[in-house]
């Protein structure tokens, strides 16, 4: 694989999970669905399952007014042959209510991404979340609040601010979700890399 056409394989990449952030926060489901495989899946703190569901879900909770963000940064994508992981950078950022206030939740992490190259097009495969640290912030800077610290303790600390939102309004949120270290983490890597040096059956 010449330098040219692998730093074009990763541009491909990089423009897939771009794409996929402009497409989910603006409403623009049809292009949302060309950044991912027809039997791609998505893991978060409140959905597991395939990414049309996903797209249904998400669908339902704008019709709701919910409405997330997401800041995306650099992306790293390591390639062998038709597959590929990819992981950047991003933040997730949540407005919601808890008891009457105004609250915005900034999540930040990585995507990581299994991204497959099929009828030469890569799009996502399967992605998860890393959740790294996250934050509460009240809209109103006078206003108080009081968390419950029983269920705030419940998630762990890389998203439990987002998990404390998220459940409040009805959410399953998971408690087992990979965050910047421990054993879902190291899980989440392996059974990655398993995937990514096991060839594509023909």
């Amino acid at each position: 694989m010449s330098d040219t056409f692998y730093f074009l394989e990763k541009l491909s990449i990089y423009d897939v999970v771009q794409s996929w952030a402009l497409y989910r926060d603006t409403g623009d489901w049809e292009g949302l669905r060309s950044t991912v495989h027809s039997d791609a899946h998505m893991t978060a703190t409140w959905f597991d399952g395939s990414f049309e569901d996903f797209i249904t879900a998400v669908q339902a909770s704008w019709r709701k007014g919910s409405k997330s963000q997401h800041f995306l940064g650099g992306t790293v994508a390591q390639i062998n042959g038709n597959k590929a992981i990819a992981q950047t950078r991003m933040s997730i950022m949540v407005r919601g209510a808890l008891d009457n206030q105004v609250v915005d939740i900034t999540c930040t992490g990585r995507f990581y991404d299994r991204v497959e190259k099929r009828d030469g097009k890569w799009k996502i495969l399967k992605r998860n979340v890393i959740y790294e640290k996250d934050r509460m912030d009240l809209l109103d800077p006078s206003a108080q609040l009081t968390l419950d610290p029983h269920r705030l303790n419940k998630y762990p600390e890389g998203y439990q601010h987002l998990a404390y939102l998220q459940s409040t309004h009805g959410a399953d949120v998971s408690v087992h979700l990979a965050t910047g270290s421990g054993p879902a983490l190291d899980t989440l890597v392996f059974e990655a890399q398993e995937w990514l040096n096991t060839p594509i059956a023909s």
